[in-house]
């Protein structure tokens, strides 16, 4: 990525080299990167819109109907407005945070996301996601995976997401109440099934 490569360097400069430094660098670069832009969604759609949003993020993306995940933000589909519908997200390792979410809001058709290693995921992310009224309707397997912000409060606030089928929760070190969390999910939502991997 050439915004990467003309950046980083900066990081290494003497006044930069510190690494709380560098932290806040990113840290303010990330924010940018999720900084929601209303006028896009309405000119481009909300599933163009978040798509560049995700994909900007470090994020990938798969359309409704195609096997293949959407990795390059220049290499997205172009076509009618409205043509390609994101079905899946897998969020691994980006930058996604709270802060764009309001992307989500427009999504009809939703059904897999994936949060593994997202340093910016913690409570407030899975309380907005599980609010999302058209993702309460499409979502069906979600996972989440290595995010060490994320407690107990955050998944039992998934209970809102009345089709979610799968869950799958994996090394988050700050759930405390594993069993009580699993067991108020499973009285909200019978048929879910849920997969742990937690110590």
């Amino acid at each position: 990525m050439l915004l990467g490569k003309l950046v980083q360097p900066a990081c290494s400069l003497k006044k930069l080299s510190s690494p709380g430094v560098c932290r806040h660098f990113w840290g303010w670069l990330n924010a940018v990167f999720n900084k929601v832009d209303y006028e896009r969604i309405q000119a481009v759609g909300p599933d163009r819109a978040a798509s560049e949003w995700l994909l900007r993020c470090g994020a990938l993306v798969r359309f409704q109907g195609y096997e293949k995940w959407q990795r390059d933000y220049n290499g997205l589909p172009t076509g009618p407005l409205g043509k390609y519908k994101i079905q899946a997200i897998d969020a691994t390792e980006s930058c996604i945070m709270y802060r764009g979410f309001d992307y989500l809001d427009g999504l009809e058709h939703v059904e897999e996301i994936k949060l593994c290693k997202c340093m910016y995921i913690q409570d407030e992310c899975l309380q907005r996601l599980s609010q999302t009224m058209n993702l309460q309707k499409s979502l069906l397997r979600l996972e989440i995976i290595s995010c060490g912000n994320v407690t107990d409060k955050g998944i039992i606030a998934l209970q809102k997401l009345r089709n979610l089928e799968y869950l799958f929760l994996s090394d988050l070190p700050a759930i405390r109440e594993r069993e009580t969390t699993v067991q108020i999910l499973k009285k909200s939502l019978p048929s879910l099934e849920v997969k742990l991997d937690l110590e």
